[in-house]
């Protein structure tokens, strides 16, 4: 089984902390492809940034070298994923989506821990899409640079942890969601000083995929999310042309 695991920036050291994650996960013969786009925002953290790195995921999925089995939004954001799911029939899962549904499974009221407080509406918004804001207790922004994740410092992880202390006791919450791919690698470390769940969404992505895979369920192509139409595209997008 071939997954795709996109890091929608452009940063090779997240994309590599990313992918490390979701190998440790994967079951046996599973193969995590990681990628980045060519071009966009070395991380992710406004709508302008959002919007650049949804059209790198859309190029990466309409430019695999081989048709995967699965795709892994790996951006809380879940940008491009409706652009993803028409361009490709393998399941195309956003790792936010995942987080949310997984953490409604083990908790009666979760709470997000995130980066940037600036994001923190961007993130309130797809709790509405997803129809999971009645299980959101809160959405908390620690102001911690994405790029900080790269090589999470003590005092980051600390700063991640009393975020996720306040957020547990405020909203009386009984589970936390990692809102941004790049504290992946922590989830471990979180779950063990908190005593209760901590959903990294790259994770329960990748298990979902493969659970999708080996049910040979398929993303639908009735309706919405048939292939785009063909016609021509102007310059760099020239090469996704249908």
């Amino acid at each position: 089984m071939k997954i795709l695991l996109i890091n929608p920036n452009t940063s090779r050291g997240m994309t590599e902390g990313i992918a490390a994650a979701a190998r440790a996960v994967a079951a046996p013969g599973t193969r995590i492809v990681a990628t980045q786009p060519t071009f966009g925002p070395v991380s992710i953290e406004s709508h302008f940034d959002e919007a650049i790195a949804a059209a790198g995921v859309a190029e990466q999925v309409r430019l695999a070298a081989e048709p995967p089995d699965a795709v892994v939004i790996a951006c809380f954001g879940d940008p491009g994923l409706d652009a993803a799911r028409e361009a490709t029939s393998a399941p195309v899962i956003g790792i936010a989506e995942a987080a949310f549904q997984a953490a409604a499974l083990l908790s009666t009221g979760f709470s997000v821990v995130t980066t940037m407080t600036r994001t923190c509406v961007m993130a309130e918004r797809l709790l509405q899409r997803y129809g999971m804001h009645h299980a959101c207790r809160g959405v908390h922004g620690t102001d911690v640079p994405v790029l900080a994740l790269e090589d999470c410092s003590p005092d980051t992880l600390n700063q991640l942890e009393a975020a996720a202390r306040t957020a547990l006791a405020r909203d009386r919450s009984g589970a936390i969601v990692l809102g941004c791919a790049g504290m992946a690698p922590l989830c471990r470390t979180l779950g063990e000083r908190l005593g209760v769940p901590v959903v990294d969404g790259v994770a329960v992505a990748v298990k979902w995929a493969e659970s999708l895979v080996s049910l040979g369920l398929r993303t639908s192509a009735h309706g919405d999310y048939a292939p785009p139409l063909p016609k021509p595209m102007a310059g760099w997008a020239g090469t996704l042309r249908w």
